[in-house]
C-alpha cells in the first residue's frame, strides 16, 4: 500500500485559506516559494536587500508568482496579519515586528522546523560550533552505505520541505542545524548531537548565552527514547548530559569514559562498562586532526543503533572529507597548498593547526569580525607556525593575539600583513619552500572580501591550480 502523509496533506489543506509571509529571498527558500505557488496559496514575500542587490532568477519568480514584495530597508514594517511566517535562518526570531506578529497570533517557523514536524521516518540532527558540516555528511554516507534511503538538509544538500511527499517511514532524515534555524524551534531531533560549543556568531546573537541555549535547542524537545551524543571534553555540551530526557552517549578525546566514544593512543575505541573496544587506527583514516577523530566519535555514536559498527568503518576510512575543510588543493615543488575556507572561528583556526606534525606551516589568515575573542589562537601559532600572512578585518586582532604571546614566550615570528587576498598567496608562493604547508584558514568569516565562505575557497583553489 502507497504512503500517505497524513500530517503533510493536513498542513496543504490548512494552507488554502492562510495569509503567508516568506522573509529572506535565498537559496532556501526558493524551493519554497515555487511550492507555495503550486498550492495556489496567498503568499507575500520580504527581503532587507534592494532589488538590484537580490538573484534576478528569484526576484523574476516572486513577480511571475504575482506575489506581493517588499523589499529594502523597513520592509518588516508592512509584515502585518499573517498566519503562518516561514523565516530564512539570518532572520532572527526575536526581530520585534517577528515578536509582534506572534504574538498577535501568527505561527513563525522555518522550512527545517516544518520538515522536522511533518517527516514520517527517524530523524538525525546535528549542530556545533565545529565539525558539523564533516560529521552529518560522514554520517550520511555511512547510512546511505549501510542500505538506507537518506536524505540530507538542513545548512547543506538541498531543502527537504518540499520533498516531503517522497519521504516514506523507512527513510532517515539527516540534518545540520546552525544556530539560527534552532532558535524556538518546537521539535528536536530522534537522535541529536553537539559536536561542541565554543563563541560564535556574537555580531548576530545578543551574547553567547542566547547562542548556547539555541545550541540546546536541538535535544530540549526530547522524549525518553531520544538519543543525544555530547562531547565530554566541552563543558557546555558536558553539562547538557545533566539536563536530557534520553539516553546519552559521550565522546571524548582526553578523557577515558566508562561508556562512549574515546580516541586514545591514536586508536578510536568504543568503551562499554570500562571495557575498550579497538575501533580504527587514526592513521587508516584520510580525515587529519584530532578534531576529525571526534566527529568519526560522534558518527558511530550516532549510527550505532542502525548500522553494524564493522560496515560503519568501512565508509569511514574511505571518506575523505568535505570541500573547504583541511581539503589539500595540490603540492607545488614540495609544497603542500590546504584549503580550509571553511575556518571561520578561531577555534577552527586551531584545529586546523593542530592537524599538522612536524611540518613547517605558512599560515594565511584573517577575514571579517564576528566580535569574538582572538587571544586563544596566539600560542599555537606562536608554536605550530613559521610564517604568518594576515589580511583583512580581523588581521589586527590576531597580530595582537600573537605580539602579545610572542612577549611571552621570548619568541619571534616572520609576520606578514597583506592588503588583498591575492597579495597574500602571491607572498606565500614566494616564499614556500619544499616540505613546508601552505595553510589557508582564516579563522574568520568571509563577509569582507567573499561573497560566502565557499567563494573564498573556490577563489583560493582557483588560484593555487593557475600557480
Amino acid at each position: 500500500m502507497e504512503f500517505k502523509n497524513q500530517k503533510l496533506e493536513e498542513f496543504e489543506k490548512k494552507l488554502k485559506n492562510q495569509k503567508i509571509a516568506v522573509i529572506g529571498l535565498g537559496v532556501s527558500n526558493i524551493p519554497l516559494i515555487d511550492y507555495l505557488n503550486e498550492k495556489q496559496v496567498n503568499v507575500a514575500v520580504f527581503d532587507d536587500r534592494s532589488e538590484e542587490k537580490i538573484d534576478i532568477n528569484a526576484i523574476n519568480k516572486v513577480k511571475q508568482y504575482g506575489f506581493k514584495y517588499f523589499l529594502g530597508e523597513g520592509n518588516l514594517e508592512n509584515l502585518k496579519g499573517f498566519d503562518l511566517i516561514f523565516r530564512s535562518p539570518s532572520c532572527m526570531p526575536t526581530k520585534p515586528e517577528l515578536v509582534a506578529e506572534k504574538q498577535r497570533g501568527a505561527i513563525v517557523t522555518t522550512e527545517v522546523e516544518q520538515l522536522m514536524k511533518m517527516a514520517p521516518c527517524k530523524i538525525i540532527g546535528i549542530t556545533g560550533s565545529d565539525g558539523k558540516t564533516t560529521t552529518t555528511s560522514l554520517t550520511y554516507e555511512v547510512l546511505k552505505n549501510a542500505g538506507y534511503t537518506v536524505h540530507l538538509g538542513g545548512n547543506i544538500g538541498i531543502p527537504l520541505f518540499t520533498k516531503l511527499n517522497e519521504i516514506t517511514p523507512e527513510d532517515i532524515v539527516v540534518l545540520e542545524l546552525s544556530s539560527f534555524q534552532l532558535m524556538e524551534m518546537e521539535i528536536s531531533p530522534d537522535i541529536a548531537a553537539i559536536t561542541n560549543i565554543t563563541p560564535n556568531h556574537l555580531n548576530i546573537h545578543k551574547d553567547y548565552q542566547e547562542y548556547i541555549d539555541s545550541k540546546r535547542n536541538i535535544f530540549t524537545k526530547q522524549n525518553e527514547s531520544g538519543i543525544l551524543v555530547l562531547n565530554a571534553d566541552n563543558e557546555h555540551t558536558n553539562a547538557c548530559k545533566n539536563v536530557a530526557n534520553g539516553k546519552v552517549i559521550m565522546f571524548s578525546s582526553s578523557q577515558k569514559l566508562e561508556n562512549g566514544y574515546i580516541v586514545e593512543d591514536g586508536i578510536i575505541k568504543k568503551c562499554e562498562d570500562g571495557i575498550r573496544r579497538h575501533i580504527i587506527n587514526t592513521g587508516d583514516l584520510k580525515l587529519k586532526g584530532i578534531h576529525n577523530f571526534q566527529n568519526v566519535c560522534t558518527v558511530l555514536a550516532l549510527t550505532e543503533t542502525l548500522v553494524n559498527i564493522d560496515n560503519a568503518v568501512e565508509t569511514i576510512k574511505q571518506f575523505s572529507g568535505v570541500h573547504h575543510r583541511l581539503e589539500l588543493v595540490r603540492t607545488i615543488d614540495g609544497v603542500e597548498w590546504y584549503n580550509d575556507s571553511a575556518s571561520t572561528s578561531p577555534t577552527r583556526g586551531i584545529s586546523a593547526l593542530n592537524s599538522f606534525n612536524n611540518k613547517e606551516i605558512i599560515l594565511i589568515a584573517g577575514g571579517a569580525d564576528k566580535n569574538l575573542d582572538y587571544t586563544p589562537i596566539g600560542k599555537p601559532i606562536v608554536e605550530k607556525v613559521k610564517t604568518l600572512i594576515l589580511i583583512g578585518q580581523t588581521a589586527t586582532k590576531i597580530y595582537d593575539a600573537v605580539k602579545k604571546e610572542l612577549e611571552i614566550q621570548n619568541k619571534q615570528l616572520d609576520i606578514h600583513m597583506c592588503e588583498s587576498f591575492e597579495q597574500s598567496l602571491e607572498l606565500a608562493k614566494r616564499i614556500a619552500k619544499s616540505g613546508q604547508v601552505v595553510l589557508f584558514s582564516p579563522a574568520s568569516t568571509s563577509f569582507d572580501m567573499f561573497k560566502d565562505m565557499y567563494d573564498r575557497g573556490d577563489q583560493f583553489k582557483e588560484a593555487v591550480n593557475k600557480f
